[in-house]
């Protein structure tokens, strides 16, 4: 059995904001057109952390595979990531095994690039200022992603620990030639922010409604349980609302269900998968005015269209590391 291993600085070279984004967003037309088998993923709960499961297949390209992760969330207090994981990826004429990958750097370059395509698609054409809450690897993933879609002039960070987002702001200014700046009071922020991109651990909101300004943009990516949630129920009300895969988004988008739980909007206030909307299927932003929301569960068709450009470039140029066992 021969598998070719791809690992993290290869992934990163291969793997740009620019290839990302269209890889993700040709994954996000399959996911609505049908052309795809995803079982919503599932966990395995540990004595310190858990180990989740997300297993799929997709159609153009044509492949399967299955990435495993572990979270484990005292790692950083020894130096190493919280989430850690594999992909394993296998071609669809014969089953076999082809490719073994860093899971959670393709995780993290395709949730930013799954948000990017979702910016590029619903957020106002002129916006100009980005707002990012968080100050993990989603954080740092997230400004590239969004500055290849939009002419960002400046980069708001926002994170629980202040030092930790005057720490990333620093890094983000020194690798971006514009203004990028730690921001104390977030509601401030906010109230400023064209584009909003959550990428937090918050069970409780952390943004509330009433601090939307018309035209904005949401990207909520941290939260993927049904528990957790990281803007209010009136954020949710306020907004058109779109999703990546509207089976998972009604089992797991906690935002959308405490919603809907409460009265405040009923499962039609999804206008529709952003694969639909790439498609012509259901409508953009309808005017300047109109809040936008895009709720990323995250699926594996993304995983397994960045594996299989990955595995496909590798090959083209007999890069990474081939295993035989």
């Amino acid at each position: 059995m021969r598998i070719r291993a791809i690992g993290e600085e290869l992934i990163r070279e291969l793997l740009t904001p620019a290839v990302a984004i269209d890889v993700v967003a040709a994954a996000m037309r399959e996911v609505s057109q049908g052309n795809v088998e995803l079982p919503l993923r599932w966990g395995l709960k540990l004595p310190n952390g858990a180990m989740g499961m997300m297993p799929g297949y997709l159609g153009s390209p044509e492949c399967f595979g299955i990435k495993l992760v572990s979270l484990f969330p005292a790692n950083p207090a020894a130096g190493l990531p919280s989430h850690l994981g594999l992909m394993v990826l296998f071609e669809a004429e014969r089953g076999q095994p082809i490719a073994l990958l860093d899971g959670d750097v393709i995780t993290s370059l395709r949730t930013a690039a799954a948000s990017a395509v979702a910016t590029r698609a619903l957020a106002r054409e002129d916006a100009t200022e980005l707002l990012i809450c968080g100050t993990g690897e989603q954080a740092r993933a997230h400004a590239p992603a969004m500055l290849a879609v939009r002419n960002i002039q400046r980069i708001r960070v926002w994170g629980r620990d202040a030092e930790k987002a005057t720490a990333l702001a620093s890094e983000l200014a020194q690798q971006h030639p514009l203004a990028v700046e730690p921001c104390a009071h977030l509601q401030d922020a906010v109230r400023t922010a064209n584009i909003v991109c959550t990428v937090t651990g918050a069970r409780e909101p952390i943004v509330r409604g009433e601090w939307l300004r018309p035209g904005t943009h949401l990207n909520l990516v941290g939260s993927s349980v049904p528990e957790a949630r990281e803007v209010d129920t009136n954020a949710v009300r306020r907004a058109s609302f779109f999703v990546d895969y509207r089976q998972s988004a009604f089992a797991q988008a906690g935002e959308l269900l405490t919603a809907i739980a409460a009265g405040a909007v009923g499962e039609d206030h999804v206008r529709g998968e952003i694969g639909e909307v790439l498609l012509g299927q259901a409508p953009r932003r309808s005017d300047d005015q109109e809040i936008t929301v895009y709720k990323s569960l995250g699926v594996a068709a993304q995983d397994l269209a960045a594996a299989w450009y990955l595995y496909q470039a590798s090959e083209a140029r007999s890069l990474g590391s081939v295993i035989e066992l």
